[in-house]
């Protein structure tokens, strides 16, 4: 048989086709995926939030008339009694299946949460992983933007510095524990690969430490100061 278009049922409709798939045991698995997708489950939910409420009120209702029925009785005396006992097997049977109507009602309530719980935290956990990701090649093209000064050993600005601190101050969790750790870190050590150091690449490693380390606008490290001398002797100007 083929799904149902649930955009054209009414309400009512809708709630027959909602009970008749309540049951697990008598379940359309097609029907019952329908009835739970994004474009519906809130609907479903609403719907069966409301024959939740409607059954607990009749449940109230019926047992505040069976106890008025129950005075009446004990106020006839023998005939009274009687009509009250033999009205007890009728109405038992109603409350219990009226009761496990009742519980099916919230366990399919529960049944929902759980669905829309498990797909929030698995669109949370994907939105995560895109966000983790987009930060990744940030932190890398930040990390080369500093690799690329230290090798020229060209002036650093102000900009460039706020820049290269940020790998040392914004952390995002990692590990079982979810310690905060630091772009860094995570770049020297899980999201950048790692290969044998050279001279070169120690020397120019270490100019980045410099250039982390400086205070805040240029370092006179890298400023590239001229050193003026008189024409025809040794003797320094300036220093």
């Amino acid at each position: 048989m083929d799904a149902p278009d649930l955009t054209i049922l009414d309400d009512e409709h809708y709630e027959r086709l909602v009970l008749d798939n309540l049951f697990p045991p008598r379940r359309d698995t097609e029907v019952w995926e329908l009835l739970t997708n994004a474009d519906n489950i809130e609907r479903t939910r609403a719907l069966l939030s409301s024959i939740h409420q409607r059954t607990a009120a009749t449940l109230r209702r019926r047992k505040a008339e069976r106890e008025e029925f129950q005075q009446e009785c004990w106020t006839r005396g023998a005939d009274g009694k009687k009509a009250w006992f033999e009205s007890r097997p009728e109405y038992e049977s109603w409350r219990k299946r009226a009761a496990n109507f009742h519980q099916r009602a919230q366990a399919g309530i529960s049944e929902l949460t759980k669905i829309s719980r498990d797909r929030n935290r698995a669109n949370n956990q994907q939105n995560r992983d895109s966000s983790r990701d987009t930060l990744r090649l940030l932190a890398i093209a930040v990390q080369r933007h500093q690799a690329v000064h230290a090798k020229a050993g060209s002036i650093a600005g102000q900009e460039d510095y706020e820049l290269w601190q940020l790998l040392d101050r914004l952390t995002v969790p990692c590990g079982p524990n979810q310690e905060q750790t630091t772009l860094r870190t995570m770049l020297d050590f899980f999201w950048t690969d790692v290969d044998m150091v050279d001279d070169a690449e120690e020397a120019r490693k270490a100019a980045e430490r410099a250039m982390r380390q400086a205070p805040a606008g240029r370092s006179a490290r890298f400023a590239g100061v001229p050193k003026a001398r008189h024409v025809g002797n040794e003797k320094p100007l300036a220093s």
